[in-house]
């Protein structure tokens, strides 16, 4: 069928700090390279993008060096941890920025839904934004009319759709924004992992669409921390790390090596410092560092999970608690522990703590867990000091703690392996 997607040599750059060039000098030197067709001579300094280190450049790379081809008909995924450069990557494939180096070859219109808040003027109506859509796909207004109630039927906003779209929640706007992006008929559509702002039955509709658009073939470009979502809807994954990519090949593989790369990180004490926060903290107490109190990342059903952290407190704190929640290798949640000890700390006080999730009896599988610091007690809504996504991933074996005896579990039985049954004849 031959590629539709061409990347070669591509390379990201992005400067650091404020925007402009700094002095008038720079300007004038820039500028005398320009009218001369040379390269600008302040984009030769750069590194890698690897947010666990501070470098002294003013540049940051945020892809280097991609190559790939994408076949007519071909569903890709690409995976990778926060900031290893995926949604650049398809800022760059979607042509919303140009790559610094390299070059991309495309074959079709292309559709994409990138982030919340992209693609629709909020301005417009629903309906007025999906005829503005397809006007920039190229379509005529008689072609998008005949498309037009599928899409409105498919989001489930009819209510809603002659209401300007700055008025919809994310759900509805990201329903819409699919729907359009989907149905609308491009030969190529990308999705990042704004999906998973819809409930999980949109989800299961939107991955069965997804699967549709390839099976007559388009091609679709598939981003996603849903380990499951990929599995089901890809063949081929490619593993993104700082920028790079490190892996590109069959979408099983991807993934144990993901988690693989995953575990090794949470082997040690490690600096989270650089690790992004979600909104909601107020950061008067943030952690450090977080890591297993072994270096051990593989645990028995059943056996105590034990982390070793250190915190900070920026402003005097009262009643602090720690919280850890458990997720399945696909993100579903699978259970979450909060502390009964609080603690008070005072300003610029550091405290290091070990905390242990005690005999959680997880089933075989791969997991990671999000770490909190929370204020007051667990019946109650305090304020939240820092959470850390992602913080440490680890895997189950099949061998409950005290026995050599293997645990043959299906993982349809879901992620929480239950003491045996006590069964009692009565006579």
């Amino acid at each position: 069928m031959g590629s539709v997607i061409d990347v070669r040599s591509v390379s990201k750059q992005y400067r650091l700090g404020q925007v402009g060039t700094g002095t008038l000098a720079h300007d004038l030197n820039r500028w005398w390279h320009k009218i001369r067709s040379r390269e600008d001579p302040y984009l030769k300094i750069g590194e890698s993008n690897d947010r666990a280190s501070k470098g002294k450049s003013k540049y940051s790379w945020a892809l280097r060096n991609i190559s790939f081809q994408v076949d007519q008909g071909e569903v890709l995924g690409i995976i990778g941890k926060n900031g290893a450069g995926k949604s650049t990557l398809l800022k760059v494939l979607s042509r919303v920025t140009s790559p610094t180096e390299g070059s991309i070859g495309v074959k079709g219109r292309i559709a994409s839904l990138l982030e919340v808040g992209t693609g629709f003027h909020p301005e417009l109506s629903g309906k007025e934004n999906i005829f503005l859509n397809g006007a920039i796909l190229g379509m005529s207004k008689t072609e998008i009319t005949s498309k037009f109630d599928e899409i409105v039927d498919f989001s489930g906003c009819e209510r809603y759709i002659d209401t300007p779209v700055k008025r919809y929640s994310s759900g509805m706007y990201v329903r819409l924004a699919f729907a359009v992006a989907a149905h609308l008929e491009p030969e190529i559509l990308i999705v990042d992992e704004v999906l998973a702002v819809g409930d999980a039955e949109f989800q299961n509709k939107c991955l069965g669409k997804m699967q549709s658009v390839a099976g007559s073939g388009r091609t679709v470009i598939f981003v996603s921390h849903n380990m499951a979502s990929i599995s089901r809807l890809t063949n081929r994954c490619l593993l993104m790390q700082h920028g790079e990519l490190n892996f590109d090949g069959p979408t099983s593989t991807a993934i144990e090596s993901y988690l693989k790369s995953s575990r090794e990180r949470s082997r040690n004490l490690t600096d989270i410092s650089e690790v992004p926060r979600p909104p909601g903290c107020n950061h008067a107490a943030s952690f450090l560092q977080i890591g297993f109190e072994s270096e051990v990342t593989i645990f028995r059903i059943g056996q105590d999970i034990q982390l070793r952290t250190l915190i900070k407190a920026n402003a005097r704190v009262s009643r602090l608690r720690f919280q850890i929640t458990v997720f399945s290798s696909d993100a579903t949640p699978v259970g979450t522990s909060c502390s009964s000890d609080e603690f008070d700390l005072s300003q610029e006080e550091e405290f290091q703590a070990i905390v242990r999730l005690p005999t959680p009896r997880l089933a075989p599988g791969n997991y990671y867990c999000d770490v909190a610091l929370l204020a007051g007690h667990s019946s109650e809504k305090g304020a939240v000091f820092d959470v850390v996504p992602e913080a440490l991933h680890f895997e189950i074996e099949s061998r409950p703690l005290g026995t050599d005896k293997v645990s043959h579990w299906n993982s349809a039985w879901g992620s929480v392996c239950f003491s045996d049954l006590i069964v009692r004849s009565q006579d």
